[in-house]
C-alpha cells in the first residue's frame, strides 16, 4: 500500500540534525580553562603576575629562572584552553550554517576560530619552552621568546577571536538569530579586538588587549547559550477542495 511519506520527494523528507556539544559549555570550560592558567600561575609564583613583555630585560629573565612550575602550568593551560575553542568554533560554523546563514559570516566565525585556537595553543607551546632552566640561561633568548609568546597569545590571538565574534554576531543580528543588544554588544566587542592591532605598533594600545579578551569572552559564553539550534518554520496551508 503507497503512503504518504512514499510519495514525498525524497530531498523533501526532514530528519532532526546532530546539534554536537553545547557550544555555551564549551566556551564555559575554554574561558575556565584559561583563566585557570593565570591564576594558578600567580598563585604558584607566590603572588608574583606574570611579567610584561615591555618590561626590563633582567626582571622578566629572574621571573622565568625562579618561577619555572608556574610558567610552565600557565603554559599547559594556555594550550588546553585552545581545544575546547577549537570544537566552539567548528560547532557554532555548523549551527549557523544549518540555521541557514548562508553570507560569509559562518565561515568568517570558522576560520576567525581555528586561527584565534591555533594562535593560542601556539602561545602555550612557546610559554611552556620558557619553563625550561636551559633557556633561561640566555637572557636574550628569553626575551626573544617572549615577545613571540606575547605576539601569539596577545594580538595574534585577540585580533582573530574578534573575526569569531564578528562572525557570529553579523549573522545573528541580520537574521534575528541572537538578541539584538547582544549582537551589537557583538559588533563593539569585534571592533576593539581588531584595534588591538595597533598593539604591533604603540606599547599605548596595550589595554585594548584584555578588555578585547575578556569582554570578548564573556560574549561567546552568552551567545553559545543563546544561540538557537533551529528556526522557526512557517506552516504552510494546503488548501484542499471541497468534495461534491
Amino acid at each position: 500500500m503507497e503512503t504518504i511519506e512514499s510519495r514525498v520527494p525524497r530531498e523533501t523528507r526532514t530528519t532532526t540534525p546532530q546539534s554536537g556539544p553545547p557550544p555555551g559549555v564549551l566556551a564555559v570550560v575554554f574561558t575556565a580553562l584559561f583563566l585557570g592558567g593565570l591564576v594558578l600561575s600567580t598563585l604558584l609564583a607566590g603572588g608574583d603576575p606574570f611579567p610584561s613583555p615591555f618590561g626590563a630585560t633582567d626582571t622578566i629573565t629572574a621571573y622565568f629562572r625562579d618561577h619555572g612550575d608556574a610558567v610552565r602550568v600557565s603554559g599547559a593551560l594556555q594550550f588546553a584552553a585552545s581545544v575546547p575553542l577549537a570544537i566552539y568554533t567548528a560547532t557554532v560554523s555548523a549551527r549557523l550554517h544549518r540555521l541557514g546563514v548562508r553570507a560569509p559570516g559562518a565561515t568568517i566565525a570558522l576560520a576567525g576560530g581555528v586561527l584565534a585556537a591555533a594562535f593560542l595553543a601556539c602561545s602555550g607551546l612557546v610559554t611552556w619552552v620558557l619553563s625550561h632552566a636551559e633557556v633561561t640561561e640566555r637572557p636574550e633568548l628569553v626575551r626573544a621568546l617572549q615577545y613571540l609568546a606575547f605576539g601569539l597569545g596577545g594580538p595574534g590571538h585577540v585580533v582573530v577571536l574578534g573575526l569569531l565574534v564578528a562572525g557570529i554576531a553579523v549573522p545573528g543580528l541580520l537574521a534575528g538569530l541572537l538578541p539584538r543588544a547582544l549582537a551589537v554588544a557583538g559588533l563593539a566587542v569585534a571592533a576593539v579586538a581588531e584595534l588591538s592591532t595597533l598593539v604591533l605598533l604603540t606599547e599605548a594600545a596595550a589595554l585594548l588587549l584584555p578588555v578585547a579578551r575578556f569582554t570578548g569572552l564573556a560574549w561567546l559564553i552568552a551567545a553559545g547559550f543563546l544561540l538557537p539550534r533551529t528556526r522557526a518554520r512557517i506552516p504552510v496551508r494546503i488548501r484542499v477542495p471541497e468534495e461534491g
